[in-house]
């Protein structure tokens, strides 16, 4: 009972300003900038959603940040694109967690482990407090996962299907 009024006060305790300390406005236009390049090199979609913490309805009953994330996954359209290759960057500052969520089309593809190492190369990052190098990072990582599995055919048409801007919770 302790650990989780504990875990409710940690997600409590950060609020908007927390993440945006952690992502301020410069390198929220420079992940945009760094998406929508991304995805002129393959058809898949990529988000990044950051928040401070869980809402209280999470915490209430005991949810995981994994939970969280597919949750935003579904909110924010990735599981809606054309050739069902979206993946969303998930970090929750409270936790320190940081979680990919891949559609169906690129999980065929791509193994699990190939996520977590992502997740870690980043985790460094963000314990290091470097949230612009983990989260590039992450982002070239995950462009070179796409540009392998769905390249852009040369000349053909590439619709941006989802928003490039990090989405701050």
């Amino acid at each position: 009972m302790m650990a989780r009024l504990q875990r409710m006060f940690r997600h409590r305790w950060l609020d908007d300003a927390d993440t945006r300390r952690a992502v301020p406005p410069p390198l929220l236009e420079k992940l945009a900038a760094r998406v929508a390049d991304s995805e002129r090199r393959h058809t898949g979609e990529i988000r990044i959603y950051v928040e401070a913490g869980l809402p209280m309805s999470y915490l209430w009953r005991d949810a995981t940040p994994r939970e969280r994330a597919i949750s935003m996954f579904g909110k924010l359209g990735v599981w809606d694109t054309e050739q069902n290759n979206g993946v969303l960057i998930y970090l929750l500052l409270a936790e320190h967690a940081i979680e990919i969520v891949a559609d169906r089309g690129i999980s065929r593809h791509v193994e699990p482990e190939q996520w977590r190492q992502i997740v870690q190369r980043m985790g460094s990052a963000f314990r290091a407090g470097h949230h612009e190098q983990g989260l590039t990072e992450a982002v070239d990582a995950v462009t070179a996962v796409l540009v392998r599995h769905f390249p852009a055919p040369a000349g053909a048409a590439n619709p941006n299907e989802l928003p490039d801007e990090p989405v701050l919770g």
